[in-house]
This record gives structure tokens, sequence and C-alpha cells, in this order.
């Protein structure tokens, strides 16, 4: 018998290992089968050079839960270990930069997994006894028995074991005995070795007999020892791809295309990615691409290892130049990790611009599901909005398809302002601002839908990145201001007519939550509307971006401004303004008497004070301008007072404000009872 301690410098090697290398304790499982594959692998490799000259026989790794005696073991058939092996080994812990491992990397310990052979010493993190029965491959080989309780110290006995290969039997600790359930080792055996390059067996297949499940005799293999990724996509059928993508998520939808990942330089990749059929909720699909290496489960969280746009796709990536405890430090300084990052996306760019060439109709009819990928990477990453530009589509509300320079041609002789800059128009909702869009293809313009959830994030950047190019919604504006091609048409009714004009329809508008109203007076011509609600494109774009931006927050806490436009030359606003001259002249006139002497009054006096220094004004004379002033403000109180008291009698402006507001859903509840209501008088 052997004795001894492990060949650290500290005594405390098994609560590190507990508390740094592994945030996880389920990875045990993971390490100790990809030494059992790697043991077989390794036999493999000496058959094939000719050093291994036996029967290779049933080389699948097995593993075994016995609850009575709360063991778990993993059986290999591989090249096993001689003493001396278990001493260089085990022993010394890859014996080799471990010496002083807790103060180099006791702050990043992860970084040291996979370089020092340190995997083994995750049995420790469920174990309070480790044994190793193993027989290494070499004629007339000693099987031995390597044990040890979590402490520094070990013993190494000669056994009997008439094969060769390595039993690993883990004494799990009493708060581990999850893993000796058979759903759990299952779970643990698809989430971390479902694709490992050796076949691995966990209990037998079962079949349903007697009214139960019942094991057979036949192995259950938990693996595919070669997956997808592993062959030559020549050698692959796209059927062969959909069933691959249905094995890794068995819910999904069929994906709309798929990118077959092989490169062995500058680095060793390889690989497939699919894109999903998804329209919204992005973050929801995150995680769903799966890292292996050499067929080893790594993690789910790929962040930095894809560009963070591609971590919306599917599918699986391996590489062995990415070790197999990853840490976000590593990935972030790792040069390897950069340029895989770069050939991803070059590789989806290319495959998204050859199918766009060589299939357009394909490319066209799958943009909806595939622009949110596309928005996402042009926002995200720079060299990516330069390769994408020229296979991004548009989508107008007819459900034409154009790329962005096709679109330019088809607008750029009729949608081009007095200042040269092309104007893009756009809806959000056809339903909603159907009459929108009708009064602007009524001029010949042509209105882009966007609806994405992404849309309007790349409408700033395609502002940036298009050469005079505006993007403005059809209900920003009235349409003749949408697009202005000359000086606008002067307002033919008076400055008084203007302000009770307004003042009619300010005063019935009626109070909705978080929307503020501005009414403004156009000469738009007698067959445009007689009044239309319009939207601030600055201000519903900043609201838009709030929900993006965190530091944009504020706006979206504003209330929403719109702009009531009045057609003065419309007949049924000329016809409001000939009712409210008949039935408030009388009562008006004494008072806009009153206010233009106040005003002029008012006028003298500031213009006196003016010629005063500041101190030399008499508090008298300030209170003289001051209650010339409130007078003022008084007459006017009582002329709109007039105004809204005729105006709340006007069916006219009643139906033409709800008219307004309806057209844009914006009324609803009494207010829309209230409409329905008077349209019926008015009919009758």
């Amino acid at each position: 018998m052997q004795k001894g301690n492990i060949g650290v410098t500290t005594e405390n090697i098994f609560p590190v290992i507990k508390k740094f290398l592994y945030s996880d304790h389920e990875i045990f499982l993971r390490e100790m089968v990809s030494n059992a594959v790697d043991a077989t692998q390794k036999l493999k490799t000496l058959a094939e050079r000719g050093e291994f000259k036996g029967d290779l026989g049933d080389l699948t790794v097995r593993i075994q839960a016995d609850a009575d005696k709360g063991t778990l073991t993993i059986s290999d058939r591989g090249i096993g270990m001689t003493a001396e092996e278990i001493d260089k080994y085990i022993n010394q812990i890859a014996f080799s930069g471990v010496t002083d491992f807790l103060d180099k990397y006791k702050d990043n310990a992860n970084a040291i997994i996979g370089h020092f052979g340190l995997g083994f010493y995750s049995a420790f993190m469920v174990s309070k006894k480790v044994e190793i029965v193993t027989r290494s491959y070499q004629d007339d080989a000693q099987a031995v028995k390597w044990s040890c309780d979590g402490s520094p110290a070990y013993e190494i006995d000669e056994t009997d074991k008439s094969d060769r290969g390595s039993d690993i039997i883990l004494y799990l600790s009493d708060d581990c005995k999850e893993f000796l359930e058979k759903q759990r080792i299952q779970e643990l055996l698809n989430k971390y070795c479902k694709f490992m390059s050796v076949p691995i067996a966990f209990g037998k297949k079962t079949e349903w007999k007697d009214g139960k499940q019942v094991d057979t005799e036949e192995d259950n293999i938990i693996n595919d020892s070669e997956p997808m990724w592993t062959k030559a996509p020549s050698s692959l059928t796209d059927e062969d791809y959909k069933t691959f993508y249905r094995k890794l998520y068995p819910m999904q939808d069929e994906p709309l295309f798929w990118i077959h990942l092989n490169v062995d330089f500058p680095f060793n990749l390889t690989g497939i990615l699919y894109f999903p059929r998804i329209k919204s909720n992005i973050d929801l699909q995150r995680n769903k691409i799966q890292l292996y290496c050499n067929q080893v489960f790594v993690t789910d969280q790929v962040e930095g290892i894809v560009p963070e746009f591609l971590t919306l796709l599917h599918g699986v990536i391996d590489s062995p130049d990415i070790p197999l405890n990853v840490s976000r430090s590593y990935l972030q300084s790792d040069a390897n990790v950069k340029k895989i990052s770069t050939y991803i996306t070059k590789k989806v760019a290319d495959r998204l611009n050859s199918i766009f060439k060589d299939n357009r109709k394909e490319y066209e009819d799958k943009w909806d599901d595939l622009k949110i990928f596309i928005h996402y990477g042009m926002l995200s990453q720079e060299d990516f909005y330069d390769r994408a530009k020229d296979f991004t589509l548009v989508k107008d509300t007819e459900g034409k398809r154009y790329t962005l320079e096709e679109y330019r041609t088809l607008i750029k002789d009729n949608q081009t302002d007095k200042d040269d800059t092309l104007v893009y128009l756009y809806a959000s909702n056809i339903e909603d601002q159907y009459t929108y869009i009708e009064a602007a293809k009524e001029k010949g313009y042509n209105v882009l839908l966007l609806d994405g959830d992404l849309d309007m994030p790349l409408v700033g950047l395609l502002e940036q990145k298009l050469e005079k190019s505006r993007f403005t919604r059809v209900d920003a504006d009235i349409i003749e201001r949408l697009i202005v091609k000359e000086d606008q048409k002067e307002n033919t009714l008076t400055e008084a007519q203007t302000d009770q004009l307004s003042q009619a329809f300010r005063s019935q508008i009626p109070t909705i939550e978080k929307a503020n109203f501005y009414v403004e007076v156009q000469s738009l011509g007698a067959e445009s509307q007689p009044v239309l609600i319009t939207q601030s494109e600055y201000m519903r774009r900043m609201k838009d971006m709030s929900r993006y931006q965190s530091g944009m927050a504020f706006y979206g806490q504003m209330p929403d401004s719109y702009s009531m436009v009045l057609n003065s030359d419309h007949p049924l606003i000329q016809r409001v303004l000939d009712e409210e001259a008949t039935q408030c002249a009388d009562s008006l006139k004494p008072i806009l008497a009153d206010i233009k002497g106040l005003e002029a009054r008012l006028a003298v006096l500031r213009q006196e004070q003016g010629k005063k220094k500041a101190e030399e004004v008499t508090q008298e004379e300030k209170d003289d301008v001051s209650n010339t002033q409130k007078s003022i403000d008084e007459q006017k109180e009582k002329k709109n007072q007039i105004i809204a008291d005729y105006a709340k009698g006007s069916d006219v402006i009643h139906q033409l404000i709800d008219l307004a507001l309806l057209q844009n859903g914006m009324l609803k509840g009494a207010g829309l009872a209230a409409f329905l209501k008077r349209s019926v008088d008015l009919i009758k």
C-alpha cells in the first residue's frame, strides 16, 4: 500500500475547489464523463497508430447509480492508468503550475480549469470520498485502487480488475443525494453529454409491458456521438438540418434557414446556426445557442463569442480553442474569441446576401421574420450595417419590398422637398392611419410600413446614414406640409377671425389623459378635410426611443402633443365662422372695443416707461401697467366665455372635433356615445 499527500502547497485545496473552481456543483458529472470519453478516445488513437493491437470491443462509457450504497460510478474501457500514472496525473494535479494557483487565481479561479487538469477534482464538490479502480491497457498491467476522503491524504492499493479502463466511484455527500436520482442524472447527461464522441449508457431502455414500464436488455444510450455539425455539409439534406433542429428545440417552429460553420484557420470552429421564426419579445429568445468544446457542452451564455445581435439565433458552436470552463473576463480578452465573433458575423452576412441574390422571392417571403435579426445587427454593430445595407429591405403599405437603393430611386422625383431633402413617409399601423395613408397616395407619394420592434431605432440610424434624408410618419402633419415643395399659402382669415375660430374649437376639445392639444388655422383648400389631428414627429419619436434607452425615460412620462388643424377654406369651417359672427357679434363688440382701448393704453404706458431707467419708474406707474394688463386679461376671459358658450351649443363644432378624434382612435366611452347619438339626431 502507498500512502501520501496530494502534491499541492496548501491543505485547503478541496475547500477552494468547492468555492472557486466551479460555480455550479452539477458540473462534476460533465467532468467525470468527459474524462472517461477522453480516455476512450486516447485508446482509439493508439489503436489507429498501431500502438495498441488488442481488441477495442465495446467502448461505451457507463454511468450507474446505487442508492443503497450512496455511490455514483462512471466506467470506461479506455487506456486506464498505472500506479505511476495515478501519482503523476491525480496526486500531483497535473504536476505543473499549480503550487501557486491559490495566490494567482484566487479572484478568478475559473481561468485555470482546463489548463491544469483539475476537472477530476470537481468530484469532491459532491463527494465525501472518491475511489478510482483502474487498469492500464498495457500488457500485464497491475490494476490499482486510489482513494481519498477529501483531505490531501490518499491511499493506493493493488486490486483485481479483469478489464482495462477506469471506474470512478463517487460516495456522494449527504447534501448531494439528488445526484443519485435517475431523473436528475438523466437531466444532466442530456444537458452536458448528449453529443459526446463516445457512446454513453445510463441504465437500460424500457418498454411497456403488463401495464407498466420495464427494463429491456438494451443499453439506454443517451448521446449522439456523431452530431450534425461534425459532418460535411455536402452530405446533409435540408431535412437532416430540420430534424437536428427539432432535436435541439422540440417545441420550436421550423427554422427559416441555417448556416453550417466549418473553419480550421486561424482557429478551429464548427457548428450550425439557425434563424428561428420570431417577430417580437427579443429578450425571451436569448441563450438558445449552445457552446461546445470537442462535443462537450460548455454553456448557453454565449455573449462575447457570438456578436450580441446573433444571440437571437439558435444552434450549436463547437470550438476546441475555447476552454471548457469559460469565464467572462476570458471571453473579453482572448484574441481567438474576437476572431470567432468577427468570422461568424461575416459568415452570417455572406449567407444572407447569397440567399438574397440567388432567390430573392424566398428572401422577401421570409423578410418579416428576418428583419428583427438584421435590424438588431445594423443597430448594434457598425461593420454589419456596412454589409447588410445592400440586402436590407423596406416594405410599403401595398406589401411591395425594395432595397434601400431601389426605394430611394422610386421616391426621389416626387418626395424631395424644396430644401432638396428626400422625405421617407411611413405608417406604423395601416388601419389606424388609413386616412393619412390615402391622402398621401392621392398626392402620388409612397408610404412605408414600419411596424417592427426595432423600426423606430432603425429610422434614426438611417437618417444618419442616408444623405439628405428624413423620415416622417404620415400623421405627423397635414399632407400639404409633410413634403413642402413651395412656400405655404397665406391664411385668408383676419387675425381676429383666426383667434375666435381657434377659441371656439379649443374650448370644446374634451380632456384626454396624457394628451395636450394645440389648435391652428390653415388655408388648405375647399376639398381638404375640415379638421385634422396631427402629432409632432419629434416628440413621438422621442417617446418611442424612451422604450429602448433608459436615459430618455423622462420623454415617456410626458403627455402626447397633438395639433388640431382647422381648414379655413372648408365650407363647414366657413359655416362655423358665419354662425359665430352672427351669434356672438353683439356680445363681443363692446368687449373687443374695450380690449382694443386697453391694449393701446398699455402700449403707451410701456413706451413711456421704456424711456426711463428702471429705478426712475414709480410704484404708481408700475401698478398702472399691472392693472391695465389685468383688465385686458379679464376682458379676454369674458370674450372667451362668450365664444365657449356659443361653441357649446354648436353641433357642427362638436361633430367635427369628434370626427377628428374618432379618426385617430381617441374617441371612447361617454364621448363616443354622445357622438353616436348626435350623429343619429343630425340624420333625422
